[in-house]
């Protein structure tokens, strides 16, 4: 039967671990409504999945769930959705001339993937080289943050931060590696708790080898204190 069939297809492409863009897909009309509206719908959604699986939503612990749920997708965890809240990536002139790469290292990630709206939990690596321009090692991280909450696959996490620190420093030198653990994968289905996921994104001269060996070095350097 073919709806058997594409249902099938639909969630063998979730267990992939398969992106359709680099881009995240948004609808058009993504922004109409206000995040107070959004919330408004996404409570009731919630409300209705929650009384589908049976849970008595008159129960004082339950009770509060579908609005906790609905305000933390659209202001926490999906706020990255919002391109009114894009960090503002102000760069400085590189004033004492610093030409070797800069890594900012073990950026904590929170991501959702968008298969199962389930946990990403793990670290990004960043790195670049100035052509001219520096910017603010926080912005680095709320660089991370930004593109993290939203539903995600990590190939894409990965492309997108690149890009945007390429687009913020006017340069290609910019690399990003990330290492992740996937609930959808630790949690459900095949349940391995040990794995993880490794991605990585070179830009201009970071996809030279020596640039390239030299940026994984650093990631492997101690600097636990």
């Amino acid at each position: 039967m073919k709806v058997e069939s594409d249902f099938n297809n639909i969630d063998a492409f979730g267990d992939d671990h398969i992106s359709s863009s680099s881009e995240t897909p948004m609808k058009a009309d993504a922004f109409k409504l206000s995040s107070n509206e959004k919330i408004d719908i996404i409570k009731d959604d919630v409300r209705h999945i929650m009384e589908t699986l049976g849970l008595d939503l008159n129960d004082d612990s339950l009770k509060g769930t579908p609005n906790r749920v609905a305000k933390m997708f659209v202001n926490e965890i999906f706020g990255g959705l919002d391109p009114q809240k894009k960090p503002n990536s102000s760069t400085f002139d590189n004033k004492y001339k610093y030409g070797e790469m800069l890594v900012e290292k073990n950026i904590t990630v929170y991501s959702t993937c968008e298969h199962h709206l389930l946990p990403i939990v793990g670290r990004a690596h960043v790195a670049y080289i100035s052509n001219g321009s520096v910017v603010g090692l926080s912005k680095m991280n709320r660089i991370v943050d930004y593109f993290a909450k939203r539903p995600q696959v990590q190939e894409r996490l990965t492309i997108q931060i690149v890009k945007e620190l390429q687009s913020v420093l006017n340069t290609e030198d910019v690399a990003c590696v990330i290492d992740a653990k996937h609930l959808c994968v630790n949690s459900r289905g095949i349940r391995d708790i040990e794995s993880s996921t490794v991605t990585s994104e070179f830009g201009g001269k970071f996809k030279e080898k020596e640039t390239k060996r030299e940026f994984l070095d650093y990631i492997k350097l101690d600097t636990q204190f």
